[in-house]
Order: structure tokens, then C-alpha cells, then sequence
């Protein structure tokens, strides 16, 4: 089961970024924050789900990394847009990241323990590694705006960082 649910995260997270790169490269920067804002509250929604599932310290510490900031990116990137005057734009890229996520959440929801643990450090390393991937070779490039690409380049910097961080917890629970 463990590896079940660990494998069904791993291909939601991977499948939702990757298919679907070429059409992202062609979107607006506003279609972009969107994006990243979904991006940021799915974490968080992951986290405050370890958080009420796991026991484990380091699980907890991670979790509210995550919440912590992605909440500030978040509040940086509304801030940019409403100095710009403009406002993020749904699209179905963001549409199939929350679908996916909340595939991966109703399978977390069935885990407790080292198992739930794993399963959502797993996740974590192949969600920051697949976003990552995608905002640094697709979206950075492609953005027009310079304080919209300087706060993706500053965002991408926090998120590797916790892709490094997601790499260790991996390894440590193996």
C-alpha cells in the first residue's frame, strides 16, 4: 500500500507539470502567477495535512517550512500584483495541478505513521523537483515583466532549497 500511494503521488505530481510544459510556455506572465500561487497553496495544503497526520518531528518542522514560505511568496506575489494593477489569471494548467492534488490528498488522508511519512516527504521531493523544473526552463524564460521574473527567481532560490531539504527527509526515512 505504502508504495502504492507513494508511486500514485509521484506520477500525479510529475504528470501534471511535465505533459503539459510546451502550452505553459506559451502563457502570459499573469497566467504564470497563477500557477505559482496554486503551486504554493497546494504545499501548504500538504503541510497542514502532515501536520495533523504525523508524529514525527521532522515531518513537522518541514511542514511548517512549507507554510511558512509559500505563505510569503504568496503575499509577495499578490503584493507585485496589485502594485501592477493587475490580477492573476486562471487557467487549466492550475486547474489540473489542484485536480491532481487532490487525488494525492485522498490518497494521504488512508496513511498513518512511518507510512504517511514517507509517502508525503516522496512527494514533496518530486513536487519541488517537478516545479521547480517547470519554473525555472519554462516560466522564467517566458516572462516579460522584470519584478515578475525577479520574484519567480527568488521564489525558485527558497523552493530548491526545500528540494534539497525534502531530499534528506527522503533518505532519512528510507
Amino acid at each position: 500500500m505504502k508504495k502504492l500511494i507513494s508511486a500514485l503521488a509521484v506520477t500525479l505530481a510529475m504528470t501534471g507539470v511535465q505533459a503539459n510544459a510546451q502550452d505553459v510556455a506559451d502563457m502570459n506572465d499573469l497566467e504564470y502567477a497563477h500557477i505559482a500561487y496554486t503551486a504554493d497553496n497546494i504545499d501548504i495544503r500538504y503541510a497542514y495535512l502532515a501536520l495533523a497526520l504525523s508524529t514525527n518531528p521532522d515531518i513537522h518542522e518541514f511542514a511548517n517550512t512549507m507554510i511558512r514560505d509559500h505563505t510569503a511568496v504568496n503575499e509577495a506575489a499578490l503584493g507585485l500584483l496589485d502594485k501592477l494593477g493587475a490580477s492573476a489569471q486562471d487557467n487549466a494548467f492550475s486547474q489540473t495541478l489542484n485536480a491532481n492534488a487532490d487525488k494525492i490528498i485522498d490518497g494521504f488522508v488512508e496513511l498513518r505513521g512511518a507510512e504517511f511519512d514517507v509517502a508525503y516527504a516522496t512527494n514533496e521531493l518530486a513536487y519541488h523537483q517537478a516545479v521547480n523544473d517547470l519554473v525555472e526552463n519554462t516560466m522564467i524564460p517566458n516572462i516579460d515583466n522584470a519584478e515578475v521574473k525577479a520574484l519567480f527567481q527568488q521564489g525558485l532560490e527558497i523552493f530548491k532549497a526545500h528540494e534539497g531539504h525534502a531530499e534528506m527527509m527522503v533518505k532519512a526515512l528510507q
